[in-house]
C-alpha cells in the first residue's frame, strides 16, 4: 500500500525514482512498471500523473538541461567575454559530478531518433547554446568550440575517466585554463 502524500510530494517522488531509472536505461529501456513499483504506487497512477512514459521521460531531460543551463548562466554574474566563459566553465565541471542529470542529458540525445524527443532536445541545446552565446559575447566559433569540449567533458564523465589509469583518460582529465579559447576566433578560423 502506497503511503499517502500530497500531489506534488507524490510526483516529485516519482520524478526522482524515475530519473534514476531513465538515466540507466534510456527512455527504450526503461520500465514504468519498475518506477511505479519503487515509488510504492501503481503503473497506472504513474500514466495518471504524466500521460506518457515519453511524456515523463522528456520532462526528466528538459529538467537536466535546465540544471545545466540554469547554472551555468548563475556563474557568470556581471562577467562577459572569456571571463563569463571561463566561469561557465567552472561551473559545467561542479554539475558534472550530478551522474544522473549527466546521464538523462546523453539518453536525450541517444533517443533522438524519436522526432518528439529530438524536437525536444534540440531546444534544450538550443537554449544551451544561447546562454554560452549571450553570456558571453563571443563569436559562434568560441561557443561552438567551448561546448564542443563540455561534449568531450560529458563523455569522459559517463566513462568515469576518474578511475581509468591510462593516457587518453589522462588527456580527457586534463583542465581546460581559461586562455585555451582566447585564440579561437572567427579571424583565426576561415
Amino acid at each position: 500500500m502506497a503511503k499517502r502524500m500530497s500531489g506534488s510530494d507524490r510526483r516529485a517522488q516519482v520524478l526522482a525514482v524515475a530519473a534514476k531509472e531513465f538515466a540507466q536505461h534510456g527512455l527504450h529501456g526503461a520500465s514504468t512498471d519498475e518506477i511505479a513499483r519503487e515509488a510504492g504506487i501503481t503503473q497506472a497512477y504513474v500514466f495518471r500523473i504524466f500521460g506518457t512514459k515519453k511524456a515523463l521521460f522528456l520532462e526528466l531531460v528538459r529538467a537536466a538541461f535546465d540544471r545545466l543551463v540554469d547554472g551555468m548562466r548563475d556563474a557568470v554574474g556581471e562577467s562577459d567575454g572569456l571571463d563569463a566563459l571561463s566561469a561557465m566553465g567552472r561551473q559545467y565541471y561542479d554539475l558534472l559530478a550530478d551522474e544522473t542529470g549527466l546521464l538523462l542529458q546523453l539518453q536525450g540525445f541517444a533517443a533522438c531518433g524519436d522526432p518528439d524527443v529530438r524536437d525536444a532536445v534540440r531546444g534544450c541545446f538550443a537554449r544551451l547554446w544561447d546562454t554560452a552565446d549571450s553570456g558571453t559575447g563571443l563569436e559562434p566559433v568560441t561557443v561552438k568550440t567551448f561546448l564542443a569540449y563540455g561534449m568531450l567533458l560529458n563523455v569522459g564523465a559517463a566513462l568515469d575517466v576518474e578511475h581509468v589509469d591510462a593516457d587518453w583518460a589522462d588527456g580527457i582529465r586534463t583542465l581546460i585554463r581559461p586562455g585555451l579559447f582566447r585564440h579561437i576566433t572567427a579571424e583565426t578560423n576561415r
